[in-house]
């Protein structure tokens, strides 16, 4: 199962990443595995310089801004 992670401390931008995420997924019908990383230590693990970011099966796909539905539909169909 492809697991997919917002990283973010629970910002705004990083609630609506999540929301985007989401809605896109169950939208698809996909199994996929949606995780929130909120911890600093962790984010800083993915040397990111800011949230939210996205990371799709440990590679670091979208970083510092929150990505549109489309964006994330793309994502998913390269699966």
């Amino acid at each position: 199962m492809k697991t997919i992670k917002i990283l973010g401390t629970g910002c705004p931008n990083c609630k609506r990443t999540e929301a985007v995420v989401k809605t896109v997924v169950e939208e698809l019908g996909l199994s996929i595995n949606i995780e929130k990383v909120e911890d600093i230590q962790d984010i800083m693990a993915y040397d990111i310089m800011s949230t939210p970011a996205v990371v799709l099966d440990e590679k670091v796909v979208i970083k510092g801004r929150v990505p549109s539905f489309d964006e994330i539909k793309n994502l998913f169909v390269r699966l």
